[in-house]
């Protein structure tokens, strides 16, 4: 029996992966082959761009690319300018901003550049800013730790009191009593603190005229209403 042997080329081609276009390269073809048959039937390449709501320009463009590449030059290729703007400081200067930066982390380019400009630098705000970047990119410059502050003061939580629950509902004396103060102007230029406590349950109110309304006097009338009551005392409300 004769064993025949097929070229290495074919092994080598049976090795390759068969690459599909992708979405946007399909997309692109469809439009090429949508505004040639528009041009087959006689509009102007014109003509036929409108039609397809595409610039005359892009699909030149995308026809120029299949033929000088095939399908493969349909593909989404790199935006990347073809020059890229060098740096123009030289070494003394991004050394410099390091150290300000460093002496004052918190500073911007916008104060940097002041302090540079006193130095003797002349150099830009945009400048400053962009070595900066250069030299986060390179890990050179480590920005501080931000701990945000919030404007609005959080208020503490009170061991000692609580919102009162919705489903709370008072049956016998005691359970909820009610506090309040009120302004007594006896005499003009004279005026006193009273506090009011009245029982949901059964009405009963206990009054007290302080000269101040402090929490050393609300201290005492709450031990005053403690032992003014005839029944215990279980939640006190205060009325705003």
């Amino acid at each position: 029996m004769r064993v025949v042997g097929l070229p290495r080329a074919f092994y080598h081609a049976s090795r390759l992966r068969v690459v599909e276009p992708s979405p946007g390269a399909q997309e692109r073809l469809r439009y090429l082959s949508c505004w040639q048959a528009l041009k087959d039937q006689g509009l102007s390449s014109t003509r036929a761009s409108q039609v397809l709501g595409l610039p005359r320009s892009t699909l030149y463009r995308w026809q120029r690319r299949l033929k000088l590449k095939g399908p493969k030059g349909l593909e989404e290729g790199s935006r990347r300018p073809h020059r890229c703007r060098q740096p123009t400081w030289g070494v003394d200067l991004p050394q410099g901003v390091l150290e300000l930066r460093e002496r004052y982390p918190r500073w911007g380019k916008d104060r940097l550049v002041v302090l540079l400009r006193r130095e003797g630098w002349q150099v830009s705000v945009s400048t400053v800013g962009r070595i900066l970047a250069h030299l986060k990119a390179r890990g050179v410059l480590q920005e501080p730790v931000y701990h945000p502050v919030s404007a609005s003061r959080r208020r503490l939580r009170r061991p000692y009191g609580c919102r009162k629950p919705k489903d709370y509902l008072p049956t016998i004396p005691g359970d909820l009593v009610q506090v309040d103060t009120l302004d007594l102007r006896p005499l003009p230029g004279v005026v006193l603190k009273q506090f009011t406590a009245q029982d949901v349950v059964s009405r009963w109110d206990v009054l007290e005229v302080r000269r101040r309304a402090t929490a050393a006097t609300a201290a005492q009338f709450l031990a005053t209403l403690n032992s003014r009551l005839p029944f215990p005392l279980r939640a006190i409300q205060s009325l705003p």
